[in-house]
């Protein structure tokens, strides 16, 4: 099957990945997208448990208030400030805080189990292990706090 720059652009839109490795996906899944998007969380597992033993050095807090009755701050953490202040990590920060605010999760293990309250089909490990193969650094939810007015 041939390829086509629609093709490519949707598989891109939808992980985030470059077009190099969108490309690669395409092409072993046939022109396939789903298929492609499932090869793509298979090799971003694989690129966060390689990149598992880097220094982490950098981050940002991300945060979410709701109605001013409930908030969440996380700290994600990577490995440079040139991804720290990357437009779509920062985003990222705020997501995980809005996560935690939604399900109040008892400890990172948990946090990192449930579903994405924005896509119950990926958990919250799958954000942060596409992260990973986006930014080609280490990425982990360093802490996280809650609070409540009720």
């Amino acid at each position: 099957m041939e390829l086509t720059t629609d093709m490519l652009k949707a598989l891109r839109e939808r992980t985030g990945v470059s077009v190099m490795q969108c490309k690669k996906a395409l092409e072993e899944a046939s022109g396939d997208i789903d298929a492609a998007v499932a090869l793509l969380r298979e090799r971003a597992i694989a690129s966060a448990e390689k990149k598992a033993d880097r220094e982490l050095g950098a981050g940002t807090i991300g945060s979410y208030t709701h109605d001013g009755v409930m908030g969440a701050m996380v700290l994600l953490s990577c490995e440079t400030d040139f991804v720290a202040k990357n437009p779509e990590f920062l985003t990222l920060a705020r997501e995980l805080a809005m996560q935690v605010a939604a399900m109040d999760p008892a400890d990172p293990e948990a946090l990192l189990a449930e579903p994405s309250i924005k896509d119950g089909s990926r958990t919250v490990r799958d954000l942060v292990n596409e992260a990973v193969q986006k930014f080609g650094e280490r990425v982990e939810i360093a802490s996280f706090s809650r609070l409540s007015v009720r």
